[in-house]
């Protein structure tokens, strides 16, 4: 939390913030969905956890890796399709709702700012509930391929798995042996999650978009992100670079503590809900049943 400051001299001090700019971009990572139930990748000190994770060029090339992909996500991804928002995301959404920000840029994954009812939204990472033929280019829910890897794979549809982030699962070697791929149902082709995997690019269309909003906006807030992946950093250091005051909630530090104006070590969950409050955001839930192609609200 900022140096002498509790929660709601924290809750004031981000709200004046955002009174101040009122064309603030929003930056959120991994931290924001933990209360969701969703792991996180590092620790306070923005170390990362675990295993390294499955570059991009790898699991295109190698069908064992393909293979170790889908065994995990098989037993990992309920646990992102069974999230609700927070009250973290609520807030975002309410905030926006009241016309308090600019727009909205993810790191995550995980569709949670869509079902808290936050429309202006460009995903940097793209969406776990969805999946791509790499040969054909059709796009399937996620939830269909679900359904193909359990019919396809009893033998571990039950397995006991610890969770992992963004849907993936440590899951033993031994059930990897007698593992069936699921392939593309138009063309038998391979598929992958439509997400930007460690070791690949964003693209270059949803790039441009991101660059432009931060040009565009008057301030940067960044919201549970160590900011150590350099396609979050980058705003940033552009924010800086053009003299944009950046404001940060996250519990631990980040690559760009240096950079930033107002620092609050407090959980989203907890500082977002009081900052709404203060500027008379209220938050107004999605109609239920509102459900696009990926299965996300």
């Amino acid at each position: 939390m900022a140096e002498g400051f509790d929660v709601h001299d924290s809750a004031a001090a981000l709200a004046d913030f955002l009174e101040r700019h009122p064309r603030t971009l929003v930056l959120t990572g991994a931290g924001l969905s933990t209360a969701s139930g969703i792991p996180d990748y590092r620790d306070r000190e923005g170390v990362r956890r675990g295993r390294q994770p499955i570059q991009g060029p790898e699991f295109r090339r190698s069908e064992a890796v393909q293979r170790r992909y889908w065994a995990r996500s098989m037993i990992g991804w309920p646990v992102l399709a069974q999230a609700r928002p927070n009250a973290g995301h609520e807030a975002l959404a309410a905030i926006e709702a009241a016309g308090r920000l600019g727009s909205l840029l993810t790191q995550n994954v995980d569709g949670l700012h869509q079902r808290a009812g936050s429309h202006a939204v460009l995903e940097l990472h793209g969406n776990i509930h969805a999946v791509l033929c790499l040969q054909c280019g059709v796009r399937v829910p996620r939830a269909f391929v679900q359904t193909r890897l359990q019919d396809l794979n009893p033998h571990i549809a039950s397995a006991a798995a610890q969770p992992l982030p963004d849907g993936d699962a440590q899951v033993e070697p031994e059930f990897l042996d007698e593992f069936t791929l699921p392939v593309c149902s138009h063309c038998g082709g391979t598929l992958m999650p439509d997400v930007v995997f460690f070791g690949d690019n964003v693209p270059a269309a949803r790039t441009a978009c991101a660059l432009a909003q931060m040009e565009a906006a008057d301030a940067l807030l960044v919201v549970g992100s160590s900011l150590m992946v350099y396609s979050g950093f980058r705003f940033c250091r552009l924010a800086h670079e053009a003299g944009k005051p950046i404001a940060a909630v996250n519990l631990g530090r980040t690559r760009a503590d240096h950079m930033i104006t107002l620092k609050i070590e407090e959980s989203a969950e907890r500082l977002l809900p009081q900052v709404a409050a203060r500027l008379g955001a209220h938050h107004r839930p999605m109609p239920i049943g509102l459900i696009d192609e990926r299965g996300v609200f």
